[in-house]
């Protein structure tokens, strides 16, 4: 995987490879301050990919590629005609895991330093989590400075020994090698890589809900995933293989209709709760098999979300039931911010209250510039949140933290062993 600072006037290039859509932004870093401005989009519907798993590769390969053409097409202009090197890419949350551990190393009464932290971050990627586990974050969560808590920034104070609690997201190997290789069959490489998840509440939270405490709740096509936020910082990621996709799968069993024609129904009439007046309108279903022409099939709207309910009430109750388990469900608030394409369904806001028993609202991306209309919406969330990611959390990615690490001459590395080993 290239690892590299992004600088003022760099292109840089986000694919989401998601179950529903492949999505790629192309962007162009305008300041120092990483702000950047999507100069190139291109969409695809996904092809090979269920559940967030590639299925095929071939197939999702050639959805890739069209996704990736199109964003290369339209950023022409910006790129001076070059194609595109480098991607950083989602990694569905259904193929992530979180995992916290806490680190120290020994100061001995100096200065804390950029340095020192990054040793700690270094350190802590020693740590094993199996052979089918690869690391993608590794973000530092709390500090101690000789045992004294709730330390916010320990750079530049004085202490003994720095202990550092760092959330760490692995990504199951297998799945990522699968999907690595659609890419660099797409003639791309992997930039860096990023917690789906992760990358929606980047786009789309604002500081004060990052830093209060919030859950984003990423609903795709063939996965919900969802990711918790505490004091400025990822806590957790999680995610269930349910999504938009299994209510279409529901309506056309339920309605004996084609999925295609679910979906439409989904699109047109569907709401994740029914009122008293879906009792009297009626909807035409066209049956499997049937002329569209031939004699109407109406039924009431309120079988339609008599259907849709229980599957997002479903998902809805197995969301709280693992924040429950995780230990955080209490701990960082009554905020959900919902994003991602089945999102969109009205009512569902409504239905979310009622389970989660929190505060809800529908997430965007809200940090790009340039963005149309119809991609600044929720199923561009994880997209946008990737080129944030790339520009604003470098320190977090686990290549970044070993090649800035500075250990010194033979005699400071050696006084460094004895500082955490005796």
């Amino acid at each position: 995987m290239a690892g590299s600072v992004i600088t003022k006037g760099s292109v840089v290039a986000a694919l989401d490879v998601g179950s529903s859509k492949i999505a790629c932004f192309v962007g162009q870093v305008m300041d120092d301050e990483g702000s950047i401005e999507v100069v190139g989009i291109g969409h695809q519907a996904s092809r090979g990919i269920e559940n967030g798993t590639i299925t095929d590769l071939s197939t999702a390969e050639g959805a890739i590629r069209h996704a990736v053409h199109a964003a290369e097409h339209m950023a022409a202009s910006r790129m001076k005609g070059y194609p595109l090197r480098e991607v950083i890419l989602n990694v569905p949350g259904v193929h992530t895991y979180s995992h916290h551990l806490d680190v120290n190393v020994q100061i001995s009464g100096q200065e804390i330093t950029d340095n020192d932290v990054r040793r700690v971050l270094a350190k802590s990627q020693e740590e094993k989590f199996g052979e089918e586990q690869e690391l993608i974050h590794t973000i530092p969560i709390n500090y101690r400075v000789d045992g004294n808590d709730f330390i916010r920034e320990p750079r530049g104070m004085y202490g003994q020994t720095l202990d550092v609690g760092i959330h760490m997201v692995t990504g199951n190997q297998g799945a990522l090698r699968n999907m690595a290789t659609c890419i660099e069959r797409s003639h791309l490489d992997i930039k860096a890589l990023c917690a789906a998840p992760y990358a929606a509440g980047l786009s789309c939270l604002v500081e004060d809900e990052k830093d209060l405490g919030c859950t984003v709740i990423d609903m795709g096509g063939g996965v919900t995933s969802m990711a918790v936020f505490q004091g400025g910082r990822l806590l957790y990621v999680d995610a269930i293989p349910l999504g938009g996709k299994h209510v279409s799968k529901d309506i056309a069993k339920g309605l004996s209709c084609s999925i295609l024609d679910a979906e439409r129904l989904k699109t047109l009439y569907g709401s994740a709760m029914a009122a008293n007046s879906d009792r009297e309108e009626l909807i035409n279903v066209p049956q499997i098999g049937e002329d569209n022409d031939s004699q109407p099939n109406h039924v009431p709207r309120a079988v339609l979300i008599g259907i849709i309910q229980p599957r997002l009430e479903e998902i809805f109750e197995i969301v709280r039931a693992r924040l429950q388990d995780s230990g955080l469900g209490d701990m960082v608030g009554r905020r959900v911010v919902l994003t991602g394409g089945a999102s969109q369904l009205p009512g569902l806001v409504d239905l979310a209250k009622l389970v989660l028993d929190k505060q809800v609202r529908i997430g965007f991306p809200i940090r790009l510039t340039g963005l149309a209309e119809a991609a600044n919406a929720p199923p561009f969330t994880v997209v946008a949140g990737l080129l944030n990611y790339l520009t604003e959390c470098t320190d977090e990615m686990p290549d970044q933290i070993l090649a800035n690490v500075e250990y010194g001459s033979i005699f400071e590395r050696f006084k460094l062993w004895v500082r955490e080993n005796w």
